[in-house]
């Protein structure tokens, strides 16, 4: 009998203590479109389609993973930024957490006007590297994180289909010279290492197409 009101008693206090917890709220687009017209729109587009390929597009692309990467750009508890880009450091410097889930919410929620493969002849180096990886150099499918046609998978994993194939290039050419070091586990870093710059190529090229 002690030992059951004791559990009752526990039981009744996590909950009270649950219940005074605020509810984190849920992101808010329209709040976001606000941002994204006044602070994003010159580089990525008030939609999230940027018109330069240095720039990469944002719209469709996988809401959790947009937010990762804003919070990395952010300087914290005087650390210095997981992902080092001076103007990107300097455009979330002023977003609070809610202004980036916001702000990842609208983009993607958005509709994404695809880039397109230009190069045939790395279509079929692109699509082998994509679907089988290579068994003897120790690469991975591209597929088994960012999914078949692309699309990714949240949060860690980004929607590469209809991006710029040479955003994606510069991605993978600036893990390998570790410029670029947010990667899960070394994840990318290792994969790009293995890379040859043709491959690279090719696969950026490949997953500009897929839709």
């Amino acid at each position: 009998m002690i030992r059951t009101a004791a559990m009752a008693i526990l039981l009744a206090t996590s909950f009270v203590t649950n219940a005074s917890e605020p509810a984190k709220a849920k992101a808010d687009p329209a709040k976001g479109k606000a941002i994204a017209e006044t602070v994003c729109v010159a580089c990525h587009g008030a939609d999230g389609n940027s018109m330069a390929a240095a720039n990469p597009h944002l719209a469709g692309q996988v809401e959790e993973y947009i937010y990762k990467q804003l919070s990395n750009f952010k300087a914290a508890d005087g650390k210095p930024a997981a992902r080092n880009n001076a103007i990107m450091a300097g455009m979330v410097a002023a977003l609070s957490d809610d202004d980036m889930r916001n702000v990842a919410a609208w983009f993607a929620s958005q509709k994404l006007k695809p880039a397109v493969a230009k190069d045939e002849k790395q279509i079929a180096l692109g699509q082998k590297l994509w679907r089988q990886g290579d068994f003897k150099k120790g690469i991975p499918a591209c597929a088994g994180c960012h999914g078949p046609a692309g699309a990714g998978l949240p949060a860690q994993y980004p929607r590469l289909a209809g991006q710029f194939p040479e955003y994606t290039e510069a991605q993978l050419k600036a893990f390998r010279a570790e410029e670029r070091a947010n990667d899960p586990e070394k994840m990318m870093r290792m994969i790009a290492a293995k890379l040859s710059d043709p491959e690279m190529k090719a696969v950026s090229e490949y997953a500009a197409g897929l839709r």
